[in-house]
């Protein structure tokens, strides 16, 4: 992913490029100070997500945001600024957000982040789910680690229910089977929640998980899953099932059995 900085004040301008560098994924950052320069380096390195200020000499932020939607409407804008009071005509363009001076890097990474996840969702060559076998998530062909086993068994239940929602005493009864949902417990699964969620924010992908009404789900657009490709009928998919799905999960049992009657049968 490619972050372009705008911003003709230097200290801004290095302190900007700086919080985009420490982005948990890898990004290449470059920073220019004026809309002159900005506009010649996207034409020979199209930004997937750019950051401007609003006070530019020249042209300001706003129009410079303009004419780099015109020539690329797939680049996220996040204005970072010292005036408020241009907040409304900035998201009348659509921007994905819109950050007071002083900078807070971490305000900024996660305005950036959430930008970029947005910029692509359903590009099924970024994000693959493996679930013939080991239950496995990869982004761009690596793994993703996650810090904690259940909240990676959490996202697998999620995807097994392919959208469906999941209340949050669904969840806890297939991660903690017989063990009574009390107050500790639930406080548990919070931390649980919040781990699954951190690793997902880490690598760009907050929107894959959604919380409705108390309720978790992810969005299966996202990604590109092999059970979800075997159900939809693609022939490589069939090929690849040898009947072991989640193999590390009791509870995906049953969708295994589902699996191998209908298509190893």
């Amino acid at each position: 992913m490619k972050v372009l900085c705008v911003d003709d004040d230097p200290r801004d301008l290095a302190l900007a490029v700086s919080a985009c560098r420490a982005l948990p994924s890898p990004q290449e950052v470059r920073g220019v100070s004026s809309p002159q320069e900005a506009l010649e380096l996207l034409g020979l390195w199209p930004a997937d997500a750019a950051v401007l200020d609003i006070r530019l000499p020249g042209m300001d932020g706003l129009a410079l945001a303009r004419e780099i939607l015109r020539r690329s409407p797939e680049t996220a804008i996040v204005f970072l600024t010292a005036h408020a009071d241009r907040a409304v005509e900035a998201f009348a363009l659509h921007v994905s957000g819109y950050l007071l001076k002083p900078l807070d890097p971490a305000r900024l990474r996660e305005e950036v982040l959430y930008a970029l996840s947005r910029k692509n969702p359903a590009d099924p060559v970024n994000l693959r789910v493996q679930t013939f076998g080991q239950f496995e998530v990869f982004l761009r062909g690596k793994p993703i680690p996650f810090r904690r086993a259940k909240a990676k068994e959490l996202l697998a239940f999620l995807v097994d229910r392919r959208g469906g929602s999941v209340t949050r005493a669904e969840a806890f009864a297939v991660l903690w089977e017989e063990v009574p949902y009390d107050r500790g417990m639930q406080k548990q699964l919070d931390v649980i929640i919040r781990s699954l969620r951190s690793t997902l924010r880490e690598y760009g992908l907050d929107a894959l998980m959604e919380n409705l009404h108390g309720s978790l789900r992810i969005v299966p657009e996202m990604l590109d899953c092999d059970m979800y490709r075997l159900t939809d009928g693609d022939p490589a998919a069939a090929g690849a099932f040898r009947g072991e799905y989640m193999s590390a999960y009791s509870w995906a049992s049953l969708t295994e059995s589902y699996l191998q009657r209908r298509f190893l049968a």
